[in-house]
């Protein structure tokens, strides 16, 4: 999905600071035309490429299978002291200036990073020697701790060195151009974002794989990826004429799938050349699907790498992709001031994810704004920060801001400004900012010269102001009737709590089959307002398409896992557990204790990697008294005889049949909200583990095995306000 940000922090305040770029999820795969596997291709450097040297120009020999890294690092430093960070597995071996051999002294350690420093000339080109052994791949780690920082991993599954785990030394700029040349042994390939220059592949048993990467443009860091790779690869002419690469790094198992790697690569060519149009032409030379061993959606330049294990998924060409290669521009070709906020995931969640949904139909668009509204809503108070300060996505509240209200901000500013404006304000952002770090700032003048006036207003608030506002629609009265259906006036009586915001509220007014929406301006707390209808309305609905971010009515707002995951005091019930205890050592289905205490660590295992906060363990009580929401998990006999002891519906009836397992939510004007995991047995409720933190927007799933068999929404149609005659 996109770019996020992770910071090295000084040492003692000697340590520069570290951006350096985490990509979360996303999805993005293509097709493929001709298949590499001759042994040697040689690809000449264009007479684009500069002669210049890079900033920085790195040697690497990497081992996948005993995770040895041997890395010849070439600088030129702007001080004479030059101090870098590595990672605490790499340790640097020698240092020279030319023939001279310089010092490298030991400056401290903080966390898994060390920090060295070497004193030269000024400006002198530097050369360091370094390598270790890497840590072995995690492939234990989920989707959310793939968001957070990761060390430097190999394996003969798949290496990952990501770009802010100190596997290279920086150089002095914040953003500087590079040179790569790889060696990897053990038959696999290898890759860093930039122009492939040269290729040559294994021409037999313990050969090595060499290839040499060049990335001219200005960038703030370098991932590192390795693999058993099968690649595919198609050359195309881009409208401007430019050549592009486009490639699919899959394991063989995954690129035996029939065209699999060739719908990857005919889809990334439909996206690049559609942002092409919109915005200005793609800004590199290559793009590549490269298969991950982790569960990874990261877009970086010239490439995503995205967890195998979902490239088999259609949805995930259908819109994961796009969201990826739109990264190219937001993110990538222009790079994001994290310091100053993070705007790159919401303009391309609006250009890529919505814009699908809306170019589907009107519903889809809407269904998707109604889940941003939703996860905004499902946040505990202390969860409302405000839009300028996302960095990234960690955890499920970030993501609702940063990408759900952040979305929602563009589609608001291109109802204010109008279409044309906004697309004029998209590629002038662009041809401005291209490989350049930009704030909200930018994006605002790019905008506002669009306009031909200031927005500031609007981008304070729903920038600086945390939450978001709560308008309503208190009475509807129709004041002068012209009679006959010919028309009438009617009075709006409108109102929001704090913090006020200055709000363009559009209201359907409507009778039977005819309906007239209006915009509305609410820029205090009450407001009366009036309006020329052109029939005798009946009634009237606020925002009915959800084109505004606030949040909704309580009849708007069905009850989604969301609400669990992020809860600030979650707690959980094993269903199990209590059956047990009341009915003298019984287990969930009449079994042993042993089978209750394999539901008991199932229960625990789904809650911990349900929930982002360590639940409380509840009995009965926990049922019935007002707290944290509540997970009541266990076997389908213990469950039911649980929620009809606490006199509670024991299976909705919109709710499918069958499946090993079904999850569904429960809202209650009495009690804690309740969210109810009943499986066949153990089995079923652990097999849903893995996959149920990924359904947080959804009120009911029902699961065969680790599979989704379906899934829904409870319906939350709002209301209506009669107008009063």
């Amino acid at each position: 999905m996109s770019t996020s940000v992770g910071a090295v922090r000084s040492l003692e305040g000697w340590t520069r600071t570290w951006v350096a770029r985490m990509r979360s999820a996303g999805g993005c795969l293509w097709r493929a035309l001709s298949v590499l596997l001759s042994l040697v291709v040689l690809i000449p450097a264009p007479a684009t490429v500069a002669a210049a040297q890079p900033a920085l120009a790195l040697q690497v020999e990497l081992d996948p299978t005993t995770r040895q890294l041997f890395v010849q690092a070439e600088l030129r430093p702007a001080q004479a002291a030059y101090r870098f960070v590595l990672h605490e597995a790499l340790r640097p071996s020698a240092a020279r200036a030319g023939a001279r051999a310089l010092d490298i002294r030991a400056l401290g350690q903080r966390g898994a990073l060390r920090a060295w420093q070497v004193d030269n000339r000024a400006g002198e080109a530097l050369v360091l020697h370094y390598g270790g052994t890497l840590p072995a791949l995690d492939g234990a780690r989920d989707h959310r701790s793939v968001l957070r920082a990761m060390p430097p991993m190999a394996s003969a599954q798949g290496s990952y060195l990501p770009a802010g785990s100190a596997w290279y030394p920086r150089p002095d700029a914040e953003l500087f151009d590079y040179a790569v040349q790889l060696v990897v042994k053990g038959g696999q390939r290898a890759l860093v974002a930039g122009r492939l220059l040269e290729e040559m592949l294994p021409g037999g048993a313990g050969d090595d794989y060499r290839a040499r990467f060049v990335f001219e443009q200005l960038t703030d860091g370098i991932d590192l990826m390795a693999g058993p790779y099968a690649v595919r690869e198609r050359l195309v002419t881009q409208a401007d004429g430019r050549p592009l690469r486009l490639r699919t790094y899959f394991p063989p198992a995954l690129d035996a799938e029939p065209d699999l790697a060739n719908a990857y690569l005919d889809d990334s060519q439909r996206y690049i050349e559609r942002y092409a149009a919109q915005i200005g032409a793609y800004p590199f030379t290559e793009f590549s699907v490269v298969a991950s061993p982790l569960p990874t959606g990261f877009g970086m330049p010239t490439l995503t790498y995205i967890g195998e294990q979902v490239l088999r998924l259609p949805f995930i060409r259908a819109t994961s992709l796009g969201h990826e290669v739109l990264h190219n521009w937001w993110g990538n070709g222009v790079m994001v001031d994290y310091g100053r906020g993070n705007w790159s995931e919401g303009l391309t969640t609006f250009m890529a994810d919505h814009a699908y949904k809306r170019e589907a139909s009107a519903a889809g668009a809407r269904e998707m704004r109604l889940g941003w509204l939703r996860d905004f809503a499902a946040l505990p108070a202390d969860a409302h920060t405000a839009l300028v300060d996302f960095r990234s996505r960690t955890h499920g509240a970030a993501a609702a801001v940063g990408y759900g209200k952040a979305a929602m901000l563009f589609v608001m500013l291109e109802d204010e400004i109008g279409e044309e404006a906004f697309a004029r304000g998209i590629r002038l952002f662009w041809t401005q900012q291209r490989f350049r770090i930009a704030d909200w700032g930018a994006l605002q003048r790019a905008f506002e010269t669009a306009a031909g006036r200031s927005l500031e207003g609007f981008f304070h608030q729903w920038l600086t102001v945390p939450g978001g506002p709560a308008p309503r629609l208190e009475g509807a009265r129709l004041t002068d009737d012209a009679g006959g259906g010919a028309g009438a006036r009617l009075r709006l009586t409108l109102s929001q709590a704090d913090p006020v915001h200055a709000l363009r509220l559009p209201v359907r007014v409507q009778t039977g089959e005819r309906a007239q929406t209006f915009q509305v301006r609410l820029d205090s707390a009450r407001a009366e307002v009036e309006l020329d209808v052109g029939f005798v309305p009946e009634a009237v609905t606020l925002d009915p398409e959800l084109r505004v971010w606030r949040l909704p009515e309580p009849d708007q707002l069905p009850p989604i896992l969301r609400q669990w995951m992020v809860a600030t005091a979650p707690r959980l019930v094993v269903a199990d557990a209590l059956v047990e205890a009341s009915e003298g050592g019984e287990g969930g289905e009449g079994g042993d204790g042993a089978r209750s205490r394999e539901v008991e660590q199932a229960a625990r295992a789904l809650a911990a990697r349900l929930f982002e906060r360590v639940p409380m363990r509840g009995g009965f009580q926990a049922l019935l008294t007002q707290g944290g929401p509540v997970l009541l998990a266990g076997t389908e006999g213990a469950v039911r005889r649980v929620l009809e002891r606490a006199r509670l519906p024991v299976h909705p009836e919109e709710l499918p049949p069958g499946g090993s397992a079904r999850v569904w939510t429960v809202q209650r004007a009495e009690g804690p909200p309740l969210a109810v995991v009943a499986g066949i047995d153990a089995a079923a409720v652990s097999a849903v583990q893995r996959p149920l933190p990924h359904y947080g927007s959804q009120s009911w799933l029902v699961f065969d095995g680790a599979r989704i068999r379906a899934r829904g929404v409870w319906e939350a149609p709002g209301r209506a306000v009669l107008v009063e005659r």
